[in-house]
């Protein structure tokens, strides 16, 4: 599917990036890849990481705010793989501007080159912030993901169409709490603090949120929001398998901070689809012939949700503590 074709990623210099990177390199042989950024160093560190693939590799410095460079970059690209944002909490909250710049202005400078320059395909990364938001990143990516699914709107005869992949944080990714608990542990830290004993989270590795964006270039047809089915954890339990017998420090949830992440609504509930390792959440409306449901799922119960919180699938201590290995 991706053979001989040319893809380009924003925010490519990012963990996910990176990560997409080798992947397809791995399983697949792609024409080009497109890596979009607008730190020169990053990219730098990663040409002298990818020597060996570097006939397939081309590093575009630019900013998803300036549509006239990304237009430029998407000349030719098959397929866009949109990564780009600010999800720092604390630093959208405090950057509100800046964070509707990247991450409104800039989901729409990417519609808008994918549009004008023929590209095939777009798969924009979500978050579980985006639902039922509480802090101005997750209003942004909110915005972010409408804007996405009103995108095959404006399709017309053109070949292309927009679709967004959600999940929340990567096990073991930066600011998670994963490289938290670790350096005080490797610091010699006996108490562990928890914002909430009730909290719980998804567990979903690079390589799933990967495979779930494989996945959506491969099949979908327009507006469809795809969602991993993965288990869930208790925070506690991921302390007690990364330091047993610790000390646990109640601190409280910190401004915009969820108990659980949730990934489907209830009132997402009535276009959703359930798979055998997925979720899809139809868009409510549509815009061409071409955005199909795959009927071959089945239809969720009316005022379903997806929350870690109410998952049918957990994590024990020992299945996090052997998790923890692949990180």
């Amino acid at each position: 599917m991706l053979t001989n074709k040319t893809i380009l990623i924003t925010g490519g210099t990012g963990s996910f990036g990176k990560s997409f990177t080798k992947y397809v390199l791995t399983h697949y042989a792609p024409k080009k890849i497109i890596i979009y950024s607008r730190d020169e160093f990053k990219q730098w560190a990663m040409a002298d990481e990818f020597q060996e693939y570097a006939e397939k590799l081309r590093f575009f410095i630019g900013d998803v705010r300036d549509l006239e460079r990304l237009k430029r970059a998407c000349e030719g690209v098959d397929y866009i793989v949109h990564a780009a944002a600010l999800k720092q909490v604390p630093a959208c909250e405090y950057n509100p501007n800046e964070a509707i710049k990247t991450n409104i202005h800039g989901a729409m400078n990417v519609i808008d080159a994918a549009l004008d320059c023929g590209v095939h395909k777009v798969v924009a990364l979500s978050t579980d912030k985006a639902v039922n938001p509480v802090n101005l990143y997750g209003g942004t990516k909110l915005v972010s993901d409408k804007l996405f699914v009103a995108a095959n709107a404006y399709v017309g005869n053109k070949d292309v169409s927009f679709s967004i992949v959600r999940y929340g944080n990567v096990a073991g990714s930066r600011g998670s709490i994963i490289p938290l608990f670790d350096r005080i542990i490797k610091e010699g830290g006996t108490e562990l603090p928890i914002t909430d004993v009730r909290m719980t989270r998804f567990w979903i590795s690079l390589t799933e949120g990967i495979e779930l964006v494989i996945k959506a270039l491969a099949e979908a047809k327009g507006g469809e929001t795809f969602i991993s089915k993965i288990p869930s954890f208790r925070v506690t339990d991921l302390a007690e398998a990364m330091l047993p017998g610790c000390k646990l420090k109640e601190i409280g949830i910190r401004p915009g901070e969820k108990l659980h992440e949730i990934m489907v609504t209830t009132e997402d509930s009535a276009t959703t689809y359930e798979y055998d390792k997925h979720f899809i959440v139809y868009p409510q409306m549509t815009w061409n012939s071409r955005q199909q449901p795959d009927l071959s799922g089945k239809k969720v119960a009316e005022g379903f949700s997806y929350s870690s919180g109410s998952n049918t699938e957990w994590l024990s201590v020992e299945d996090i503590r052997e998790r923890l290995k692949e990180i």
